[in-house]
């Protein structure tokens, strides 16, 4: 038996030991556990799965040891994601420490802060939200006016960010921060961390079309960070943004691959087949709607294969980080062509909002598709995308 083989028969042997039954079902929205400070837990098994994972290491298995990763390698970590969706186990813990900001400062981080903050992110502890876009720079990111002012111990923040994800429910943030204002707006830009627990800082959500409130408006009114706080140096804060926004983009492209039934892994075309039925000989009963399944489900295979040759070449040293952009912008779009297609085949059962009448599945889709038309803003607009993919990985001319 090789190396590979015996670690892939440990992690089924401590899988089946360790993953309660309850965490082996689809996950609803409203039962991603998100961990921090005062985190709340839809049941004990939840709380349970999430201990025996961060004591892993497994819920960021790939990061070091030192560091209470799970100090797993590619091949390894391949292996374990296979066996969690064999028994459809659900995700331990959700967190924009693990997606974003842990691979920057592991990269870019001291190490006092990464003793400080890295092991906590694995085990759950702080909740994270990013402090990027602002009223007046949103795709025009390194305009930026939130200010920090040398206080010689300190920095004092003054400004606002918006569209800031669960700020309202996260124990701190990662920010950028302008420094120096006399500087090309790319430089003097640095980056901070803070809890958002300290003095003169307000989160505000903002009320969307679906109805809910995950996007905020965070006020900084003469906020205090400690100068051990900054990552890297002063005024170098643009390169790690641009690091973290290409981990933050891989994350948003996975969603376009992925299935859209929050966690269930149910096909679209089994599901189509409740709504619109069956041939006799077991096809779906609509020819056309036939066709424009098989389309996308090829597409999105074949998307999958694409992200994961990327980061087979990411892993050889020879994959270029402009494909983040590209990725982002292909994710976005097949996951909102995903939810169209649904609205399609799913008709008038679609448009549950509440009420008795409906699935699960019907009453919360109404939300999900006006959420997904958010994927092409987020984290980078669609068009902005297109500008780094024509530049940075076509080199078109201006």
């Amino acid at each position: 038996m090789s190396n590979l083989e015996e670690f892939r028969q440990q992690t089924r042997e401590w899988l089946e030991e360790n993953c309660p039954a309850s965490m082996r079902t689809q996950m609803p929205e409203e039962e991603v556990v998100w961990g921090g400070r005062n985190a709340e837990f839809p049941s004990t098994d939840a709380k349970l799965w999430l201990e025996r994972m961060a004591a892993k290491g497994w819920t960021a298995p790939d990061w070091p040891k030192e560091y209470e990763g799970g100090g797993l390698s590619r091949q390894e970590n391949q292996i374990l994601q296979q066996e969690l969706r064999r028994i459809n186990a659900r995700t331990a813990l959700s967190s924009f420490g693990i997606w974003m900001l842990g691979p920057a400062l592991l990269e870019f981080a001291n190490e006092q802060q990464k003793q400080q903050f890295i092991p906590p992110i694995v085990r759950g502890e702080i909740r994270w939200c990013q402090g990027y876009s602002e009223p007046g720079a949103g795709s025009d990111l390194a305009g930026l006016q939130t200010k920090a002012e040398d206080k010689g111990d300190h920095y004092l923040v003054n400004g606002s960010k918006i569209w800031t994800s669960y700020a309202d429910a996260a124990d701190w943030i990662f920010c950028l921060v302008r420094t120096d204002s006399t500087a090309p707006k790319h430089q003097g830009i640095s980056f901070l961390l803070f809890d958002m627990a300290s003095t003169g800082v307000t989160a505000t959500p903002i009320q969307l079309i679906s109805g809910a409130s995950p996007f905020c408006q965070v006020f900084f009114d003469n906020v205090k960070v400690p100068k051990q706080n900054l990552v890297g140096e002063v005024n170098k804060g643009w390169t790690i943004a641009k690091r973290l926004l290409q981990h933050e983009r891989n994350m948003i492209s996975n969603m376009g691959g992925n299935s859209a039934l929050g966690g269930s892994r149910q096909s679209i075309s089994r599901m189509a087949a409740h709504y619109v039925g069956k041939t006799e000989d077991g096809q779906l009963a609509d020819p056309v709607l036939r066709d424009r399944i098989a389309e996308h489900e090829i597409n999105d295979k074949v998307f999958q294969l694409t992200l994961k040759r990327a980061g087979e070449e990411a892993a050889a040293g020879s994959s270029s980080a402009h494909l983040s952009s590209l990725f982002k912008y292909y994710g976005s779009e097949q996951n909102k062509r995903k939810f169209e297609l649904m609205l399609d085949f799913m008709g008038a059962q679609a448009l549950g909002w509440e009420g008795e009448g409906y699935n699960p599945l019907e009453l919360n889709f109404t939300r999900r598709w006006l959420r997904s038309k958010g994927n092409s803003i987020e984290g980078g607009t669609s068009e902005v995308q297109l500008n780094v993919i024509a530049k940075r990985v076509l080199e078109m001319p201006d």
